[in-house]
């Protein structure tokens, strides 16, 4: 139980001790092999990019940086479209949302092409549905529009090891959803009420963006995952192809004559997509709350 209960940090420390040596190694191989030429030439081209690229990748959890992108691009006048690139099961509730919405105010300004490079499922389909056009690869997941709360109870576990539970609390449901015995039917029920409201919320959201009617949400919705093509018939996307007809659906869009992608720094993208896919593992696997997932 001990071990159960310390597993997040055990994990987290496990993962600085494994990997910080290899972070500091590569971040000193980056500069020795590619030196400042590299940066120089990117500076240049990035003053006179017109589109770029905003990628949504794994678990989604902690948005601030991605949220600081769309910003940044939506005041940005020399950038003239966005191809969000997705590929992300979803993850917890209240960041999704921070992200549709925040897609929704830059599709506002300029317009937003959504690509699903591989999933685009739950959470992440939901900071998506707001793109002037989504653009689903072949091969995608797409869908699992729904909403879950899980959790353990540990009581016979405790018993066993001889560990129980002290509480002094004010307010009826305030251990609604402790791992430390089996939920009340009360407790079921209230946490159930928010399951189906934030379930509401999500498929009124989908059905608003995507010009369909809530009334059918079963068909595509209800926690079903689909196909590209099959994703397509539903309404869930507008069509099915690979990331050039993405970028060719932006240019379009944009209106740009001579277009210039915005570079990301290499090495920043590699450190930023390897911590955040590992963080947000460890901390998917312990996180409590609602998820669209």
């Amino acid at each position: 139980m001990i071990k159960f209960l310390f597993s997040p940090i055990i994990a987290i420390l496990d993962f600085i001790t494994k990997y910080f040596k290899t972070i500091v190694f590569l971040t000193i191989m980056y500069f020795v092999i590619y030196g400042s030429n590299d940066s120089i030439s990117e500076d240049v081209i990035n003053k006179s990019a017109n589109l770029q690229k905003i990628e949504l990748y794994g678990p989604i959890l902690d948005v601030s940086k991605t949220l600081d992108e769309i910003e940044k691009a939506k005041n940005n006048p020399s950038i003239k479209g966005v191809l969000l690139i997705v590929n992300s099961p979803g993850g917890a509730v209240a960041p999704s949302v921070e992200l549709a919405y925040a897609i929704k105010e830059l599709k506002a300004i300029k317009p937003v092409v959504a690509y699903a490079s591989g999933i685009i499922a739950s959470g992440s389909y939901y900071a998506s549905i707001w793109a002037n056009t989504i653009i689903a690869n072949p091969g995608s997941m797409v869908g699992s529009i729904g909403v879950i709360m899980q959790g353990v109870n540990t009581e016979e576990l405790m018993a066993k090891i001889g560990i129980s539970t002290q509480t002094v609390k004010a307010g009826k449901f305030k251990e609604s959803g402790t791992p430390t015995r089996k939920w009340f039917d009360y407790e079921k029920e209230q946490l159930q009420s928010i399951i189906d409201d934030t379930y509401n919320m999500f498929i009124t959201d989908v059905a608003n963006a995507r010009k369909l009617d809530v009334k059918n949400h079963t068909k595509y919705a209800d926690a079903k995952v689909f196909t590209a093509r099959q994703a397509k018939k539903v309404g869930l996307v507008d069509e099915v192809g690979t990331i050039s007809l993405a970028s060719d659906a932006l240019i379009k869009l944009s209106k740009v004559e001579n277009p210039i992608w915005k570079k990301q720094d290499k090495f920043d993208k590699f450190i930023n997509k390897f911590i955040s896919e590992t963080a947000s593992k460890v901390s998917m696997n312990f996180m409590s709350g609602l998820k669209a997932y």
